[in-house]
């Protein structure tokens, strides 16, 4: 089954293969599983389960204790409990990338919880068609990215997530937009056929990454099969300029640039794993390389592009939201500019007229332009080798009347005398 979204499935047959045959997971029986090696030993296990996945270093080991001691810290406090008095409750339903979900730029009324549902699906998925390559990715809704949350200074998100029953792995969820140690980590740790819910209060204005990191090996492991996404805090009264003149879009590109370590065998091919975590040892082999395979936008190689391209029209105001969890990256429109760019805060006025922006490796950013030429714009990262051979690179389908006086053909291509 191959269908036109950001990412392709492999044989659904191949799916059902996920925990196939075992009992209901739970805390007690999850560290049976062979591909929880790694998790068994970040949530306290001495030993690792299977002798495919490597001991534990003292770092690794230094992190999961980290993250199980914030955990208890919380449990142990004597807070008192959040005031709520005064907000009120709105769902807001996730919807894939490279699209964004339902919002207000400006807010109106008082504080919002923004409640929202994610589940943590592992699928596997095609990577490059060309090659055959494929990932068991950890996944947010099942996309990469994970799903864009929209909400504005001031208010809390309040996040249910579940992990389904015949997922192979513990999952948590570190919020880098949010106030508290380890961006809630420690409080999200969800096995097989648990959920937990997480409120946070968006106090920072601006794009902000989110990722999962259960501890140890397992953060980089899960970061770089997927598992991350975007939150953006917008400023209650709006996106600003320098001189604080309202600047509104028409409409979102959301942009999750993902780096992928895939394992290859003695011949040089891409390795196929049955289940997920299968990959683990290998996976951790390739990442210590720090060469990704690919960097390919939204899951894929071509994800966007051809009948994937995003849609717009002359005159369209376009917020390119970028999201790279993992590595530095610097996105350049071919054809275009970032006529407003917030590399950091929303705080903080946007540059104008840049030609090449910049996405620190952890971060989310945000970029505006309003298109004045139809044609295909190619949205790329411009380090030109990732963008042409590991496949950063998107399409914007744009169209319109040509405007003569910003470019023109003057002569066609033809041949001259000699």
């Amino acid at each position: 089954m191959r269908p036109a979204t950001s990412f392709i499935l492999m044989e659904e047959t191949m799916t059902n293969s996920i925990n196939s045959g075992l009992m209901k997971t739970s805390r007690r029986n999850i560290l049976r599983g062979s591909v929880l090696a790694g998790a068994a030993a970040l949530t306290g296990a001495s030993a690792m389960a299977m002798p495919r996945a490597p001991k534990l270093d003292m770092a690794n080991r230094t992190s999961a204790r980290l993250y199980k001691a914030s955990a208890e810290k919380v449990a142990e406090t004597t807070a008192k409990a959040a005031d709520l008095s005064g907000y009120t409750r709105v769902k807001q339903t996730m919807v894939a990338p490279p699209y964004a979900p339902e919002h207000e730029q400006i807010a109106t009324g008082g504080p919002k919880i923004i409640e929202v549902f994610m589940e943590t699906t592992e699928r596997l998925m095609i990577v490059d068609e060309d090659t055959g390559a494929s990932v068991w990715a950890l996944t947010y809704n099942g996309s990469v990215p994970g799903p864009l949350i929209i909400c504005h200074e001031g208010d809390m998100v309040e996040l249910t997530l579940r992990n389904p029953a015949d997922s192979m792995m513990e999952h948590n969820i570190d919020f880098h937009a949010s106030t508290g140690a380890l961006g809630g980590g420690g409080l999200t740790h969800v096995y097989p056929g648990e959920e937990c819910v997480l409120r946070w209060k968006a106090t920072k204005p601006g794009c902000f990454t989110y990722h999962c990191a259960p501890g140890g090996a397992m953060i980089p492991y899960h970061v770089t099969h997927g598992m991350n996404g975007a939150v953006m805090v917008l400023p209650r009264d709006g996106l600003k300029d320098k001189d604080g003149n309202l600047l509104t879009y028409d409409k979102i590109a959301y942009i999750g640039e993902q780096d992928y370590y895939l394992p290859k065998d003695e011949n040089g091919e891409y390795k196929y794993y049955e289940v997920a975590g299968d990959d683990y040892a290998d996976s951790l082999d390739a990442m210590r390389t720090l060469t990704p395979t690919h960097c390919v936008f939204n899951g894929a190689v071509g994800a966007i592009t051809g009948e994937n391209a995003m849609k717009f029209n002359v005159g369209d105001k376009v917020l390119m939201i970028h999201n790279q969890a993992n590595r530095d990256s610097r996105p350049h429109l071919i054809g275009g500019h970032g006529d407003y760019v917030w590399e950091t805060s929303f705080s903080d006025a946007p540059m104008t007229g840049l030609e090449t922006w910049f996405v620190r490796g952890g971060t989310a950013m945000a970029a505006m332009y309003k298109f004045e030429q139809p044609g295909v714009y190619a949205y790329v990262n411009h380090n030109l080798i990732e963008a042409a051979l590991l496949g950063a690179t998107a399409h914007f389908i744009v169209e319109g009347e040509w405007d003569n006086d910003l470019m023109e053909q003057v002569v066609a291509p033809r041949a001259f005398a000699t």
